[in-house]
């Protein structure tokens, strides 16, 4: 069972659907009982990071997602928005981030752009596995996934970039540490390559 957790911001259902199609049962709530008994999370997202941190602390379970992944280390992937909320801070506001990963968020430096290169990184972009994580297990050669994204993921400790991509100039698109993993494109807009990465997720993790 994958728990996908609702803060008031996401599109929750097209997740639960590209789960449906692979076989996966996944359940949508922000009930903190059923959290408390979930063995893979997911944190979705879209919108404003500030808007995004002050919905989970207004829903009341930052405390039970500390419990569930920094004490029972139980599984999560952050999507989009959910892999920035991550992080300690975002140049988008003021609010801290969650934190459990070193590193910030950070805009598009556009003087790396070319003059074609609008913000935001709207499309299909490759990705490269950076560090050959089991989430990209099998996954055919030069995977494309869809972004739309004004801000992207600065770490602290290059040892956690799951992977890259390339807009005007490379820049970190995923996270992996520990049982903390997030990526800033949409896997369940990304079609083939999508799907293997959430069923990579829940049969690796």
């Amino acid at each position: 069972m994958i728990t996908i957790i609702d803060y008031g911001t996401g599109n929750l259902s097209s997740i639960k659907n590209m789960f449906k199609r692979i076989g996966i049962e996944a359940v949508i709530t922000n009930n903190i009982e059923e959290i408390e008994h979930a063995e893979k999370l997911i944190l979705p997202g879209v919108g404003h990071f500030d808007y995004g941190m002050k919905n989970l602390h207004n829903s009341g379970l930052v405390n039970i997602l500390n419990q569930k992944i920094l004490i029972n280390k139980i599984p999560i992937l952050g999507i989009c928005l959910g892999v920035q909320l991550l992080t300690e801070s975002s140049e988008e506001g003021i609010e801290k981030g969650l934190g459990w990963i070193k590193g910030k968020t950070i805009a598009f430096n556009k003087e790396k752009l070319s003059t074609h290169q609008k913000i935001p990184h709207m499309g299909w972009s490759e990705v490269n596995n950076y560090h050959q994580s089991k989430l990209f297990t099998d996954m055919q050669d030069e995977p494309r996934f869809y972004f739309v994204h004004s801000y992207h993921l600065q770490l602290q400790n290059k040892n956690d970039c799951l992977a890259t991509a390339n807009y005007g100039y490379d820049f970190e698109v995923g996270v992996e540490h520990e049982n903390i993993l997030g990526v800033q494109f949409h896997p369940e807009k990304s079609h083939k390559y999508g799907m293997k990465l959430l069923e990579n997720f829940v049969k690796y993790y």
